[in-house]
């Protein structure tokens, strides 16, 4: 049903919703370097199938953690399940993208402060397959930089992060959308389709750079977390995280993942899915079943 991915070794002193008394600053950081304490949660929206395959993957969607001495960097991606009705396994693409991004900060070949770039250069290689994977995938790439105490963004589509301080929400992504329930997505079709299927550039991704603080939560998610839990309940779950070792981590992931799965499939719930859509002229009502994943970080000081 689910699994939980935890991820980092880290000497977090930080105290959630502020800095610790061993910061010597007293604004957004200390001298030494940070680090993401990572934990993660999912839902394959068909049980039957909830395989983790190679890599990290709840369904149709794929996630993954990834150090590098000079930043930690995650993502998230959600497979576009319509090109099941063509014979094609979503969860190749987006896996096939994490995997491809995973690898490429391992390697090194990146710059903590261009996380378009890490998209870019992934999406080519899978252009150049000799093997031609088809598809499409929303994705989100985080890097937070261990020196400069900054975490760079790029959002493509209808996954995404929120940055919460002190039981607020002070930074988010911006949704992309080309209309309804369409979101921004790279592609790769078949000869005959290019040009019909919607396909968008890495460039495209709304991209933003901010400084974070030691205790700083940074949910990185699919949409199956944002379309069936608003933000003020996804706040009330992560008051139920009282310090930041793994286990506590993890245990207010997979309670925020179970949360949404369980709302997903509750008909008289007023979900935000349904909200939108009745903002669109659509009569509907309940939750939204689909893939779910979770990313929960804690930023804390960085011990190699």
């Amino acid at each position: 049903m689910f699994s939980v991915l935890s991820y980092g070794r880290l000497v977090a002193r930080a105290v959630l919703g502020g800095l610790s008394q061993t910061d010597p600053r007293a604004g957004g950081g200390g001298g030494g370097d940070y680090g993401l304490v990572t934990a993660g949660c999912g839902f394959g929206k068909d049980f039957r199938k909830g395989l983790l395959k190679k890599g990290v993957c709840y369904g149709d969607d794929a996630c993954f953690v990834a150090r590098h001495r000079s930043a930690d960097v995650l993502g998230v991606a959600d497979g576009v399940g319509g090109w099941r009705d063509y014979g094609v396994d979503p969860s190749q693409f987006s896996g096939t993208l994490m995997r491809t991004c995973e690898r490429l900060v391992k390697e090194g070949r990146f710059i903590p402060s261009n996380p378009v770039g890490i998209l870019t250069t992934s999406y080519c290689e899978l252009l150049q397959n000799k093997i031609p994977l088809l598809g499409s995938s929303t994705a989100c790439i985080v890097v937070l930089d261990r020196t400069s105490h900054r975490l760079h963004t790029a959002n493509l589509g209808d996954s995404g992060f929120l940055v919460v301080r002190g039981g607020e929400v002070v930074h988010r992504s911006d949704e992309q959308q080309h209309y309804f329930n369409t979101p921004f997505q790279l592609s790769i079709a078949p000869p005959e389709a290019e040009g019909v299927v919607l396909s968008d550039s890495p460039d495209a991704a709304d991209s933003t750079s901010f400084d974070v603080q030691l205790g700083d939560i940074i949910l990185t998610a699919t949409d199956g977390l944002f379309d069936n839990m608003p933000d003020y309940m996804i706040l009330q779950e992560l008051k139920k995280l009282k310090n930041s070792n793994y286990e506590s981590i993890q245990q207010t992931a997979r309670s925020i993942a179970e949360q949404a799965h369980e709302l997903a499939y509750d008909p008289n719930y007023m979900s935000p899915f349904a909200q939108f859509a009745c903002d669109n002229g659509l009569n509907v009502r309940g939750g939204k079943p689909d893939d779910i994943t979770v990313l929960l970080s804690i930023v804390a000081e960085y011990t190699d």
